[in-house]
């Protein structure tokens, strides 16, 4: 199994920038994609972005598709989520988990979610 710590969440003005960290610990190895979603208080998880956990191919979301970037560091076991030009709509709470073999938007095929880490964008 992995397990996955996300952190670097805060408050932060409309336009500014927040980089959000996902450390992941136990069997990493297995890990072939990983994925971004979030959640707002009265609606459903959404979709972020993925990544492949090895290589370099990712899919963004069309709501945050130029303003945010997925990116990992193998090496510290970590992905990141590069956030720019935040909106109000971004405010959520965002959660890391482990994807399928090929990179998918389908919420129900990811595994071992994190605690999620809390974005708020103030207007």
């Amino acid at each position: 199994q992995v397990a996955f710590v996300e952190s670097g969440g805060g408050v932060v003005q409309a336009g500014g920038s927040l980089r959000l960290s996902c450390e992941a610990s136990g069997r990493t190895f297995t890990i072939v994609t990983m994925g971004w979603f979030r959640q707002a208080p009265g609606k459903g998880r959404e979709f972020v972005a993925a990544t492949t956990w090895r290589g370099s191919n990712t899919h963004y979301a069309d709501s945050v598709k130029d303003r945010f970037t997925i990116s990992r560091d193998n090496a510290k076991n970590t992905v990141y989520l590069q956030m720019n030009s935040l909106k109000p709509d971004d405010t959520a709470t965002y959660y890391c988990a482990v994807g399928p073999s090929v990179l998918t938007t389908i919420k129900e095929r990811y595994r071992y979610w994190g605690q999620g880490t809390q974005v708020t964008v103030s207007s």
